[in-house]
């Protein structure tokens, strides 16, 4: 551990050395002024450490200086001026030599060879908290006022580091604001795209829950009628979360809508789909999804499973995984394979389509096997949709005490009549 030497208290007692006191502090003044016009006008940091060089080596006519700026547990180089620059290593090892010290020293006489080419520290923190220090050397002034010249490079890292501060939290403070409401958009773009009204009479009943993990999700269904005997519907799940998730959701929707309504062969479909992906994307995010198409009077429904949870289809005690289909799209630039799954649905079929945040909540350390959830869906199958829905995911909840919120959980339940 090195000695710091004590600096000297200056002696101004002769009338000489008040008038050059007097004018020194004129000159701080006027300094301060000067830098604080600018900080009001927010002008920006290089302009701030420009003004700080011109003041300390011009006014004070100091030949060489470092500013060290504590960025969270580290410190960077702010500003700097004379002699040779040292190397990020070096820095870094005279900044662990200082960080503890909390007081205005003489450098010279420390026998780290580091600190002994300095002449002196000058620190500035907020209580205990160091939030940057400068090094000078060469300070060329008279001998009574180097604690008066000190004092001044301390006050003025000061008023420009807290200001450097204070326009980082704000330009946080902004860009949080910003997010949130980017945030809030996509939020309410994403509630717009997902269909509020669905059939509840007729030859199919249909009820979804909709539980985004943030107030964006990657999850996605649709209910589309093709015509008054056909319709089409889908529940996908976008890989990652936040606004770029729901984007691609947002143009999965549109690139879904606009090709199920011109084309009937589901295989091209899904090839389109995923071109559309690959091109977006660039192979870097992927979706796995289940299409079904169904036809009221013929009952006949053709599917593909991309890669997605196949729904479970259920007729009194009979139980099936729709799982033909193909790989989650995105993933290859050309699908290996793709084989359309059929059925004839008789009366009283349900379908439940869910996303894997109903049975997985890592978070909880849950795992939902199929013979569990086939479980649930055989003692809730009578209930109608929305209330299927609402009790699965209780009893989940229930039985392994668990919030399942780790994930987005969308549930489309499809009852045939």
């Amino acid at each position: 551990m090195f000695v710091l030497a004590q600096i000297p208290t200056p002696d101004n007692t002769d009338e000489s050395g008040l008038i050059q006191l007097l004018l020194k502090r004129q000159a701080e003044l006027n300094s301060l002024l000067e830098i604080t016009k600018a900080i009001n006008k927010n002008s920006a940091t290089a302009v701030l450490y420009e003004m700080l060089e011109v003041i300390l080596r011009v006014h004070l006519k100091i030949g060489e200086m470092r500013l060290l700026i504590k960025e969270g547990s580290y410190y960077y180089c702010g500003a700097r001026f004379g002699g040779e620059f040292e190397d990020t290593k070096t820095l870094s090892l005279i900044c662990a030599a200082l960080q503890d010290t909390k007081s205005i020293a003489a450098l010279k006489s420390s026998s780290n060879e580091l600190l002994n080419h300095y002449d002196y520290f000058v620190p500035v923190f907020h209580k205990d908290d160091t939030l940057a220090f400068v090094l000078i050397k060469a300070l060329d002034t008279h001998p009574e006022l180097i604690v008066n010249d000190l004092n001044f490079i301390q006050t003025l890292i000061n008023v420009i580091v807290v200001a450097l501060e204070n326009k980082k939290l704000f330009k946080e403070s902004v860009q949080r604001e910003r997010f949130q409401r980017d945030m809030e958009l996509a939020s309410e773009v994403q509630n717009m795209l997902i269909p509020h009204s669905l059939p509840k009479t007729g030859s199919v009943e249909v009820g979804a829950t909709y539980l985004p993990n943030q107030n964006i999700g990657g999850d996605y269904f649709d209910f589309i009628r093709l015509s008054e005997h056909e319709f089409i519907w889908c529940i996908a799940d976008v890989s990652g979360k936040g606004i770029s998730a729901a984007l691609l959701m947002a143009n999965l929707q549109a690139s879904l809508r606009a090709w199920a309504s011109v084309e009937d062969d589901l295989s091209k479909v899904i090839t389109k789909l995923n071109q559309i992906l690959i091109s977006n994307t660039n192979g870097e995010r992927f979706i796995t999804l289940f299409l079904g198409r169904y036809h009221e009077v013929t009952r006949e429904l053709s599917y593909v499973n991309a890669g997605h949870n196949p729904p479970i289809l259920i007729l009194n005690n009979e139980v099936k995984f729709l799982k033909q289909g193909t790989t989650m799209i995105g993933a290859f630039d050309e699908l290996p394979f793709i084989n359309i799954g059929n059925e004839i649905l008789a009366p009283g079929t349900l379908i439940f389509n869910y996303t894997d945040g109903l049975v997985e909540s890592a978070d909880e350390d849950v795992f939902i096997e199929d013979d569990e959830l086939v479980s649930y869906l055989q003692t809730a199958k009578s209930f109608g949709v929305d209330e299927l829905n609402k009790s699965l995911l209780k009893n989940i909840q229930n039985t392994h005490k668990a919030k399942m919120n780790s994930d987005d959980i969308t549930i489309l339940s499809i009852k045939i009549r």
